[in-house]
């Protein structure tokens, strides 16, 4: 089965059929192994009524004792050995769907890793949790039909090859079912695939509006928006309920026809064989070992069907995720090597200029002026930025990754111990790739994983790891949890209190170390004697390194070397801290609240 370090290989994209075939193609062993073992089982369920005939004919109706022992023990030999090809069938196919689902899992995260900054220009997240929550396990478990669809074919050509030494007629009707099945069931499986796609398109918009409303309900409630936007979901939920009974209606056809055409064979053929018996032309054995076709045809039926219905969903899943996977990155037109030595860094939108070897921070009204700034000189929106004398677009991605960091506020944390969150910023910036790692704010843990991955990739050094948790003043988080750096940190770390999951934040993107540090908000969760502490302790950590912090509180910008005052996101004045309070009273009114705070 699939590692989780394995390379999963490259899905064919060109359809759902053909990333199917793939998912075969990479564990076809395993797959072949399946189909083997469900075609043996099955088989076998049909020979226990040929063994039964032979024990009637042979042992019972003439009364000889030996030959019926000898017919019995068989029949309880290959009972007992059909019951363990059903266990290394069941045990066998587990694998295939695990190693399906695993697979198209990393297919998943890492094509989501590759498009970075792209993923939510082109693909809600309501897409994205709904390809990972069920068109996955949907793919995987319509696997089934390589392992007990192919049996049940195999089974149906031996039952209707023993029935022929019966009878033609009964071989005739039993062979003559399957077409009959199509004909009755096709229409039905081309409707579930209609059915099945837009109720799939349905819940992956409701579940993007679930997102939206969990991350925004302080607000509507504040705006007095939050019944509007409930009214909205509940005629969206009703919509999909109604579009889900839909999908039930066909499956329940499906499913009807599944139990109930297997029976009316099993009426039909017992009936002619009961004939037959009468009119002496079988045996009493022989008629026992038709209704016992018969009954075992149930299995190889009921698995046919389930094959098709499967399948049916499954191309329908396996369709989305192809049309997932055909995302693209935005191109990298970067042609230009990044310069070698460190360099200012410079947006002429705004006229902010950062020297290389000095914290700068960016001061304003609106935090979105600022935020705005640290996008474009990270590249993480179109821009005219330079870097030197290199304009910043064009330089390839994986250069700009590989040196600078953007690191927000409410980047997001990953389930893991506490060490391994924190190092995260190195040791998964190979998996993320150069090109396209990052993401855009709300959903940026890619713009740390992607920084200084090539230097610094692999094992985590236990002097930067304890150096980078000083810096960030987050020793209690380590000392909080039971078993210190081992510890588990649920996902986006809802088990840590907002200013712990801050400073987690901080000590892994000092960790990371990059060559510049593009900072926003790293100290807003935090009180005032914790933000004096980091800021201290952050000055020291980045000295000789480029840092730029986007931040009103005093307590950084006081040991900032130099600030800039953005109004409309334009510089209006540059200065130190206190140059600017005596100069500038608009500063001075930003920082005024927080300074009388201080004192």
């Amino acid at each position: 089965m699939i590692d989780a370090y394995e390379d999963p290989g490259t899905p064919d994209r060109r359809g759902g059929w053909r990333y199917l075939g793939w998912l075969v193609r990479r564990q076809w062993p395993r797959c072949l192994a399946g189909a083997v073992l469900a075609s043996a089982w099955m088989v076998l369920l049909a020979a226990t009524p040929y063994l039964m005939a032979r024990a009637v004919d042979h042992g019972l109706v003439p009364g000889d004792l030996g030959a019926l022992a000898l017919w019995t023990g068989a029949l309880v030999a290959v009972g007992a050995f059909n019951a363990w090809l059903g266990i290394m069938r069941h045990r066998t196919m587990t694998r295939v769907r695990m190693d399906a689902n695993f697979r198209t899992v990393k297919v998943v995260v890492g094509h989501s890793a590759r498009l970075g900054a792209a993923l939510r220009r082109q693909v809600g997240t309501g897409e994205v949790v709904t390809i990972g929550v069920g068109d996955v396990q949907t793919i995987s478990t319509s696997l089934t039909a390589v392992g007990p669809g192919v049996g049940a074919v195999v089974a149906y050509a031996a039952v209707g090859t023993l029935m022929l030494s019966v009878s033609t007629r009964l071989a005739l009707v039993v062979l003559l079912g399957v077409p009959v099945l199509g004909v009755l069931l096709g229409p039905l499986m081309g409707r579930l695939q209609g059915r099945e796609a837009e109720y799939r398109e349905r819940q992956s918009v409701l579940t993007a509006r679930i997102g939206d409303l969990a991350g925004g309900l302080r607000v509507l409630n504040g705006l007095g928006g939050k019944g509007l936007v409930a009214d909205a979901f509940r005629r969206d939920s009703g919509r999909l309920r109604e579009q889900g009974y839909r999908v039930g209606a066909v499956t329940s056809w499906i499913q009807a026809l599944g139990v109930g055409l297997p029976m009316l064979f099993l009426a039909l053929v017992t009936w002619m064989g009961a004939r037959l018996a009468a009119q002496g032309r079988i045996s009493v054995g022989e008629l026992v070992a038709v209704y016992g076709y018969v009954v075992a045809l149930g299995w190889p039926v009921a698995f046919l069907i389930e094959m098709a219905h499967q399948l049916s969903r499954g191309v329908v899943a396996a369709r989305r995720v192809v049309a997932f996977l055909r995302l693209e990155p935005d191109p990298d037109p970067g042609t230009r090597d990044a310069p070698a030595e460190p360099s200012p860094l410079y947006d002429p939108a705004s006229g902010v200029r950062v020297l290389p070897g000095r914290l700068t921070a960016l001061a304003g009204a609106r935090p979105a002026d600022a935020a705005e700034v640290v996008d474009r000189l990270g590249r993480y929106a179109p821009s005219e930025a330079r870097w030197g004398d290199v304009p910043l677009a064009d330089v390839p991605l994986a250069q700009v990754r590989a040196r600078i960091l953007v690191a927000d506020a409410e980047a997001d944390l990953f389930a893991g111990t506490l060490r391994e969150v924190i190092g995260e910023a190195v040791t998964s910036a190979d998996d993320a790739g150069g090109a396209g790692a990052g993401a855009r704010r709300g959903s940026s843990a890619g713009r740390e994983t992607s920084a200084d991955g090539g230097r610094r990739a692999g094992a985590l050094r236990k002097g930067d790891l304890a150096r980078s948790l000083h810096a960030a003043a987050a020793e209690d988080v380590v000392q909080s949890l039971p078993e210190g750096l081992d510890g588990p940190v649920a996902a986006q770390g809802r088990s840590l209190s907002g200013g712990q999951r801050q400073r987690v934040r901080l000590a892994r993107a000092l960790f990371a170390d990059p060559e510049v540090l593009l900072a926003v908000e790293p100290t807003s969760a935090l009180d005032a004697h914790t933000e004096a502490t980091v800021a201290d302790r952050l000055r020291d950590a980045r000295e000789g390194r480029t840092t730029v912090v986007a931040c009103t509180s005093p307590l950084l910008l006081d040991r900032a070397d130099v600030v800039h005052l953005l109004v409309d996101g334009k510089v209006v004045a540059t200065g130190t801290h206190r140059e600017l309070l005596g100069a500038e009273p608009g500063y001075r009114a930003l920082v005024a609240r927080d300074d009388e705070g201080d004192r």
